[in-house]
């Protein structure tokens, strides 16, 4: 109880003083582990959905050859592999990893000292450390050998970052030039570095605008990318759990916010914050071709979950910020996806967004309606910033979110743990 009440005093007083209490924070503590890469896993559907999954009904006696950017660096490295969907066990032949330029061989990863993993339906296996110095803001390739026929029943959607898929073993050799390429992720979930007693790991929490759709694919200029950017001096990592198409109450292409937030944001090692933008999905939804039948959410509903995200949150530390939804008039117009707005729409998105401005519950609003809307029509996406879908960022776009975004708590977050683990 003691080392918890010197926590909350060094994080008033880090609040207080702003930058001059990172001259006098404490010295940092013992290294410890944070979540530097995340892709939030998510269930497969069936074909009656709207959109394609887009990636192999099955795989086996390839490898997956999968390219990321850390945000935090550190000495040592440990990769998440997720089955979190999986219906039967998942088994991995052996998987290295390697700094992406070339300039060290790929090292084999183990996993309770053994190359090949079976990884039970529903679970997550972490693997041992293995040493090797990622700097912030690295590039890694992670190669995974499937040796036996794998369903792929879990997996994260979208071509923001995408992944080769080659023929046989090939953890030890270079990247084919002939590999298939697919958008998303299967099954490296997150990576996790040995930093800093200061360091920690901001989660943002949210849909496609979040998972960056309308970014230029592996390129790295979402909005949790630019944001790590900006992070870096300071040891901070942030992980992206954002997924198309999710939703705050209720499941899309991925489970509720409300479902999910337990393993998504409170279960990343060294998570101090959580910034969450989510609503848009709720809201566009019903009545359009991903659920024709659903009937309209209301405002009391969208504030409720948010609540109760934010007593999740606040039960183990976290501290929550929340972002106001960017304008989508015209959003998915001329597409098969057409009906994602209306003028009803419209107007329940700008009272919940007068809602989060208001409430006065969260330790902060980050206002992305402001950051993004056209000031000469403002239920619409600056023509700029648009990817062209009216609902979507892109990259432009993606900046100017990050830019938004005050970074003095998070920063003052970190360093007020220095404390914290001093203290223990």
């Amino acid at each position: 109880m003691t080392s918890h009440k010197n926590a909350i005093a060094a994080l008033g007083l880090a609040l207080v003083l702003g930058q001059d209490a990172l001259a006098a924070a404490p010295a940092a503590g013992p290294a410890r582990w944070i979540t530097t890469w995340y892709a939030a896993p998510q269930p497969g559907w069936d074909s009656g959905f709207a959109l394609p999954m887009n990636v192999p009904a099955s795989l086996g006696r390839q490898s997956v050859r999968e390219r990321l950017r850390v945000s935090a660096g550190g000495q040592r490295i440990r990769i998440v592999l997720s089955n979190r969907y999986g219906r039967q066990p998942l088994r991995v032949g052996g998987v290295r990893v390697a700094l992406a330029n070339g300039a060290r061989a790929a090292l084999p990863l183990t996993f309770s000292g053994q190359a090949a993993v079976s990884i039970a339906p529903g679970a997550d296996v972490t693997s041992d450390p293995v040493a090797l110095a990622v700097p912030p803001l690295a590039r890694l390739e992670v190669t995974s050998y499937l040796p036996a026929p794998t369903p792929v029943t879990s997996f994260h959607w979208g071509a923001q970052q995408t992944l080769a898929i080659e023929a046989g073993d090939t953890r030890a050799a270079p990247a084919a030039a002939e590999g298939e390429r697919i958008g998303g992720r299967l099954f490296t979930a997150a990576v996790l570095v040995e930093a800093a007693g200061t360091a920690s790991t901001v989660v943002a929490l949210g849909d496609s605008i979040t998972d960056g759709n309308g970014s230029t694919p592996d390129t790295d200029r979402r909005w949790p990318d630019v944001l790590a950017e900006r992070l870096q001096p300071h040891g901070i990592g942030v992980a992206n759990a954002g997924i198309s198409g999710a939703r705050l109450l209720r499941d899309g292409m991925g489970q509720s916010a409300l479902a999910r937030f337990r393993e998504d944001v409170l279960g990343q090692p060294g998570v101090t914050d959580v910034i969450v933008l989510l609503g848009i999905n709720d809201i566009g939804w019903p009545g359009s071709p991903f659920a024709p039948a659903e009937s309209q959410v209301t405002l009391e509903e969208l504030a409720a979950g948010y609540r109760q995200l934010l007593a999740a949150a606040h039960a183990r530390g976290v501290r929550m910020t929340v972002g106001t939804l960017p304008p989508f008039e015209g959003a998915l117009e001329g597409t098969p996806y057409a009906g994602h707005y209306s003028p009803a729409k419209e107007r329940l998105r700008v009272r919940l967004n007068d809602w989060i401005r208001g409430a006065g519950i969260f330790e902060a609003v980050v206002d992305f309606d402001a950051a993004l809307r056209d000031p000469a029509h403002p239920r619409r996406l600056r023509p700029e910033y648009d990817s062209g879908d009216h609902l979507h960022p892109g990259d432009a776009g993606y900046r100017a979110m990050a830019a938004a975004i005050d970074i003095a708590p998070l920063v003052n977050t970190s360093t007020a743990l220095a404390g914290q683990e001093g203290a223990r």
